[in-house]
């Protein structure tokens, strides 16, 4: 298979794959696959209970070696959110689901499964056995062919499927790959959820692309990623963040090649506290399950804190006002980014084909007139309007956050009677006052930025990806 293509080359590495402690060859993850595959050939949809294991591996694996659609379920995910997914990607298998212990597996005899014309109510339930191996053989799919269907977090309603072809999920790849100069060399090492782009397509359907070791630490705890050893390392904010708090742990890092950051902006102090343990200016990138990774600084250039950098290669990228004309490219004017290349999204599940052409990101970004590309936040939730100016809520939490008694800091619009809206945040915080807050951010931004109120509490609440559920704080 094309997407699979570094597993042979990596053939004489003694593990590939490492989960958790636990390892495969690259000839024993073939072999572990194709005996997948055989279960699930002629499924179709195929559910995957995506836990942080090898055997979310070999089944991810087997079922694309299969041709079938990849269906990434979530382990933490509630009932009601298990049952759509599986209910609304019509999924006939469900691999190393929970309950798969308890099923009797399929007689290897009785043919290749077949999907039903309407939605499958119940998936068949199928444990994944690391140890199987086949020899058998599949024919690589169609480039055009659905790879992956990825659930959005489904904060406007119930999550929606992402339909992602093969040559999208390689176009992605093979495009932060050039960027970040990954090769065949690089041991890879994270601890990421592998249900999302960030730590399936990228943390490990990147790694067997391109035939490099993945380490994966089982949890992204520092001390784990600091024993691991690795060359390139991925992690969200959150994670760095842990990382710099265990000094020991970023100075070990300083053996590693590239640190990459992702999936939520990371704050300007963390950035810089991480340079200065591990000799590291972060990589940070840009990317959205529609998309894949679009925007991203590169391994041989320039690093700014606070920016995900230049569009990858085939991206193209426009900023717009609310009234659909073009903003302007100063760094400074707020705009929606909307994005196009060959790594986007097919379609949404159960929705017509997208046509070919600029899918709008609901995110705010400013472009600097070198094309270094910042984002500013969600239009649903970070674009702040007031008293007549536009403020992005990100720069008001990178001026928070500068503060040394800030450990966090979220900041929204609330309503407000006068001016429309007012700046509001929420702080995890020791030592010091509303008042202090206030002023502090008066004196490094406009004034009219500053926030009206600001509110202490222990902890915000985050997604598994660190990302900060903004909706959740206004409850």
């Amino acid at each position: 298979m094309r997407l699979l293509s570094g597993l042979e080359a990596a053939a004489d590495r003694p593990a590939v794959i490492t989960v958790a402690g636990r390892g495969l060859s690259a000839p024993e993850l073939l072999g572990a696959a194709a005996a997948v595959a055989g279960d699930v050939s002629g499924a179709g949809v195929v559910a995957v209970d995506a836990t942080a294991s090898l055997e979310t591996v070999v089944a991810v694996t087997g079922a694309l070696m299969a041709g079938c659609a990849v269906v990434p379920v979530p382990p933490d995910a509630g009932p009601a959110e298990r049952d759509h997914i599986l209910r609304d990607s019509a999924a006939v298998v469900l691999l190393g689901g929970a309950e798969a212990g308890a099923a009797a597996r399929r007689d290897p005899g009785s043919g290749p499964l077949r999907g039903s014309a309407g939605a499958a109510p119940i998936p068949l339930s199928i444990p994944v056995d690391v140890g199987r191996r086949s020899g058998a053989s599949f024919a690589p799919p169609a480039p055009d062919q659905a790879a992956l269907v990825m659930y959005t977090s489904g904060t406007t309603g119930a999550p929606k499927g992402v339909v992602l072809t093969h040559a999208a999920v390689e176009a992605g790849v093979d495009a932060v790959a050039e960027a970040w100069d990954w090769t065949p060399g690089d041991t890879l090492v994270h601890g990421l959820p592998l249900f999302h782009v960030h730590g399936l397509i990228l943390g490990v359907l990147g790694a067997l692309r391109r035939g490099s070791p993945l380490v994966h630490t089982g949890r992204p705890h520092p001390a784990r990623y600091a024993a691991a050893g690795g060359t390139l390392y991925f992690g969200v904010p959150t994670v760095w963040s842990r990382v710099c708090a265990e000094p020991a742990a970023a100075r070990a890092l300083r053996r590693a090649r590239l640190l990459v950051s992702g999936s939520a902006p990371l704050p300007v102090p963390v950035f810089n506290r991480l340079w200065a343990l591990s000799g590291h200016r972060p990589v940070e990138r840009y990317g959205m399950t529609e998309t894949l990774i679009t925007v991203s600084a590169r391994a041989a250039g320039e690093r700014r804190p606070g920016h995900v950098g230049l569009p990858l290669r085939g991206v193209e990228t426009r900023l717009v006002r609310d009234d659909g004309t073009e903003a302007e490219r100063d760094g400074e004017t707020i705009g929606e980014l909307w994005v196009r290349g060959p790594m986007l999204l097919q379609r949404y599940h159960g929705q017509p084909r997208r046509p070919d052409e600029w899918f709008r990101t609901g995110d705010l970004a400013t472009i600097a007139p070198d094309g270094w590309h910042r984002i500013v936040g969600r239009a649903s939730t970070d674009l702040i309007k007031s008293g007549g100016y536009r403020i992005g809520a990100g720069e008001v939490e990178d001026a928070l956050l500068a503060h040394p008694a800030v450990r966090e800091a979220a900041v929204v619009g609330t309503p407000d009677a006068d001016l429309g809206e007012i700046v509001t945040a929420w702080v995890v915080a020791d030592g010091v006052g509303e008042r202090d807050l206030i002023e502090f951010v008066a004196g490094h931004l406009s004034v009219h930025k500053r926030p009206r109120s600001v509110r202490f509490v222990a902890e915000l609440p985050r997604n598994a990806m660190g990302k900060v559920q903004k909706t959740r704080l206004m409850l």
